[in-house]
């Protein structure tokens, strides 16, 4: 019997990064530290807080760095132990014991949609969340983060339901943008549902300023709707089309939800990022601050 409650998530994390080359030449993205965790790190957490058992990590060549990560290593550990330093450990051992990764290989970087294509197998007939492996959310309510929040969704209405964020009318070319008809500028606290969907639309072509900032959860049935597609943006599968005929065909959500999101996979994002979390920190943040504002003086 397929359950409605969401325990299986994708993170694609095979992009080559080049971004920040040569910094990822030989490290993934994914592995860049915000502070003092990596990147990916910060993603599987949210995932954990929200319930999730099961992450399919979706990765191409030279990735493996973030599989050694999760695994043990042994002399360091040991060393961490014997300086009594086991505190250090208590984060990573908890995501250890309480989450199981599961990578699978994207032999070519075909798009998005190919990607969580690529997880098929595993996930099967249950519904799933999708958080992109290089964005970063921070929740202004601590007990509850934007995926948690969808898979509530999810559970309560059996529909796939997504994030979005508003975004300004020159933003529109970097993100997918969502059509909902007259509700497009509501502040979509109970929902609204997704007319359809288009990938990096010029401003004049957008069907609103709604934008998919990387969190999902999906049934199954967009695996379908993947498989029908053909290449779109950039030559590649992209999911935003799977998505534009599942919401043709049945009902897709999209939702508002207080957290402030980072794309740390780009520069200045990625920059932010860092000092964001810091801010956050009490061990940095007096510190932080008064370095900044001696230096914009």
């Amino acid at each position: 019997m397929i359950s409605n409650k969401v325990k299986k998530a994708v993170i694609p994390a095979a992009g080559l990064g080049t971004r920040f080359f040569p910094a990822t030449k030989t490290i993934p993205k994914e592995m860049l530290p915000i502070v003092d965790k990596p990147i990916i790190l910060y993603v599987i957490e949210e995932a954990l807080n929200a319930g999730i058992e099961d992450i399919v990590l979706i990765q191409g060549r030279g990735k493996t760095a973030i599989e050694d990560f999760f695994d043990i290593s042994y002399e360091l550990e040991n060393k961490l132990i014997k300086d009594g330093k086991e505190e250090l450990l208590k984060n990573l051992n908890h995501i250890r014991n309480n989450i199981n990764i599961i990578s699978v290989r994207q032999k070519e970087a075909l798009g998005l949609g190919h990607a969580i294509r690529c997880a098929k197998t595993i996930i099967g007939n249950d519904p799933f969340a999708v958080l992109l492996g290089d964005e970063i959310t921070i929740s202004n309510n601590k007990n509850e983060n934007v995926t948690d929040f969808l898979c509530d969704k999810y559970l309560t209405t059996s529909a796939s339901s997504v994030w979005v964020l508003p975004v300004k009318p020159d933003q529109t070319e970097k993100y997918g943008i969502v059509d909902l008809g007259s509700e497009s500028f509501s502040q979509l606290d109970q929902g609204a549902q997704i007319k359809g969907v288009i990938e990096k639309p010029k401003k004049d072509q957008a069907p609103s300023l709604w934008a998919l900032p990387g969190r999902y959860v999906f049934e199954a049935k967009i695996f379908d709707y993947i498989d029908e597609i053909k290449p779109g943006y950039n030559g590649e599968l992209q999911l935003s089309d799977a998505m534009h005929r599942l919401s043709q065909k049945q009902t897709m959500n999209a939702y508002s939800f207080n957290a402030r999101r980072f794309d740390a996979g780009d520069k200045l994002g990625y920059l932010i990022a860092n000092i964001e979390v810091a801010l956050d920190r009490e061990d940095l943040k007096v510190d932080l601050l008064d370095y900044l504002k001696n230096r914009i003086k």
